[in-house]
């Protein structure tokens, strides 16, 4: 047997076991690139070693973008949205201004935590609505009853 055939198939299987130990469902894609360039091989033996590279680079480019495309779970939509974004967990809480918004930047104190707060000047005691987050300063305006 030619040593190209042996070659090729050893590559497949190596992807193959990478993929096995390791998934991620990136190995597969090229193991099976691998077998195509293993099965060209065995069907075309006159094809040099450079264009069988080639076939394999191609293959493998290929192979991912169909897994890429068809096969990838869409990015599903979270039942908590805000679950690893703290600030933004409080978009829409009324909350009294601790520290006076002065110059448009005061405090406020939401269960044990004090946030830096940005809107319309109010005096200490104020109920301010959190509208939007910018970084780690929470956006309010007065809250309207």
């Amino acid at each position: 047997m030619r040593w190209e055939v042996v070659v090729w198939a050893a590559v497949a299987l190596l992807l193959f076991a990478a993929e096995a130990l390791a998934p991620g469902a990136f190995m597969l894609w090229m193991g099976f690139a691998a077998a195509a360039v293993f099965v060209g091989v065995l069907v075309f033996p006159d094809v040099g070693v450079l264009w069988q590279a080639i076939a394999f680079v191609v293959l493998s480019f290929v192979s991912i973008q169909i897994y890429r495309t068809w096969f990838r779970p869409r990015a599903r939509t979270s039942d908590h949205p805000t679950l690893n974004r703290r600030a933004a967990q409080h978009i829409g809480r009324v909350v009294p201004v601790e520290r006076a918004i002065v110059a448009g930047e005061g405090r406020v104190k939401i269960g044990d935590a004090f946030w830096n707060v940005a809107g319309p000047d109010a005096p200490v005691g104020t109920p301010v609505r959190v509208i939007a987050v910018d970084g780690m300063t929470l956006q309010v305006e007065p809250a309207e009853d």
